[in-house]
């Protein structure tokens, strides 16, 4: 046999040779996993391995889709069914009425426009605070930058509750102006806006724009402003996305600070609004306007799922 009949069999698959075996993985992708690739070649680790897997995400899948499916039923169900039999599949036939009586009736489309006008507001509010906080913070970087970074994280470290009796005050009563923001989205927006969380998302993703752009756009003459709005502003859409998305999540499932801050009915979001009337409805009808409340950040999260999957990993890798 010559040299090179030796190095071809060398270099000939695993497979070739009359055996077969997984090829191994690096280290670290062996050190993140519960089972290591050796274990995973025997078949029975590998297929007892694979049927918790199918369980577990069976389990998930139940757990997550099952309530809705159901409150989906129970909201074309009458209320004689749903407390009789409330796993039953319609004994008494579908009830459609509970949605003329929530719509017509109760004027949910309202509390939903209030929650919309309210989400959105928020996220504009946020999008402009921590944008031209983090590019302050980031770009422009003040000698007094590092201590107001640190005084922002040290919010982080202040629960909400504590902080809830002061807000209240100061937005009952501006201080410098003597006004009173009660019943006024306004309210709501300006503490949604000052989200120490999402200043720091922010100002983590601006400090990843190369410093060399930045320069070159002084050289040629831009000023802060401009920096900031043909260069900084486009190169962080995903960013600005993310906290837009953030910011309109948080704002649609609030429920005590609206509670707090807008009393009258008629500016109420949905997530205050429903357990108000509650008292008033059917049972039915009550499962009716859930599911309504429920139907909206569901068709946003299919159109946004992409950036809000983001989100998610941006916010788990800050936290982290």
């Amino acid at each position: 046999m010559t040299d090179l009949d030796i190095r071809e069999e060398a270099a000939a698959p695993v497979r070739d040779r009359g055996f077969w075996r997984r090829t191994p993985k690096p280290d670290d992708e062996e050190a993140r996993s519960a089972v290591s690739w050796g274990d995973r070649n025997n078949p029975t680790v590998r297929w007892t391995l694979r049927i918790v897997q199918v369980l577990v995400f069976v389990g998930l899948v139940v757990a997550a889709v099952f309530p809705m499916i159901w409150l989906a039923k129970a909201s074309i169900s009458t209320t004689g069914d749903l407390i009789r039999d409330p796993l039953g599949w319609w004994p008494s036939g579908i009830d459609f009425s509970n949605y003329a009586v929530v719509w017509n009736e109760l004027g949910i489309y309202k509390y939903l426009l209030n929650t919309l006008w309210l989400a959105l507001g928020s996220a504009a509010v946020t999008l402009v605070v921590c944008i031209t906080g983090a590019y302050c913070l980031s770009i422009l970087r003040p000698r007094w930058g590092a201590v107001v970074y640190w005084a922002v994280l040290a919010t982080l470290f202040i629960p909400g509750v504590i902080s809830l009796v002061p807000l209240y005050l100061t937005v009952l009563d501006l201080p410098g102006l003597g006004i009173s923001l009660l019943n006024s989205m306004w309210a709501v927006w300006l503490p949604a806006g000052a989200s120490a969380f999402s200043l720091v998302l922010a100002k983590r993703f601006f400090d990843s724009i190369p410093r060399e752009l930045i320069e070159a756009a002084r050289i040629d003459g831009a000023g802060p402003v401009r920096v900031l709005w043909s260069i900084v502003i486009p190169l962080s859409r995903p960013i600005i996305s993310v906290l837009a998305l953030l910011s309109c999540v948080s704002a649609y499932k609030e429920y005590l600070w609206p509670l707090l801050v807008l009393p009258d009915p008629n500016v109420q979001p949905i997530s205050v609004a429903l357990p108000r009337v509650e008292p008033s409805l059917e049972y039915s009808a009550m499962m009716a306007a859930l599911f309504l409340s429920l139907l909206v950040p569901i068709v946003l999260f299919l159109i946004f799922q992409r950036q809000f999957l983001r989100s998610v990993g941006m916010a788990n890798g800050i936290k982290g």
